[in-house]
């Protein structure tokens, strides 16, 4: 399992960082992140409507540790999902 080694949250410019190792740094919105929420509540939204819609100045406000990725808690409120390191990875080449 790759792990980044630091994770930065520029607040001003709403995005996150992830450094992994022997890889260039991967920077995602606070917005793209919420909305691809791997949450079961944002699932059955995506499977449903379609998309996840997320305002444009949604920040991450707080972000929980765990084994295999992060918790990453919004400034809508929303925190429920837990974002596996794979999914991060990968994530950030869905949205180039």
């Amino acid at each position: 399992m790759n792990v980044p080694e630091r994770i930065d949250l520029d607040s001003r410019a709403h995005t996150l960082t992830l450094h992994w190792p022997d890889a260039p740094a991967q920077c995602l919105s606070d917005a793209a992140l919420r909305r691809e929420c791997p949450c079961a509540a944002c699932r059955r939204i995506r499977l449903t409507a379609g998309f996840v819609q997320a305002a444009e100045d949604v920040k991450v406000v707080d972000i929980h540790s765990m084994a295999y990725g992060v918790q990453l808690i919004f400034s809508d409120g929303h925190g429920q999902g837990i974002f596996p390191w794979q999914f991060l990875e990968e994530l950030g080449t869905t949205l180039e």
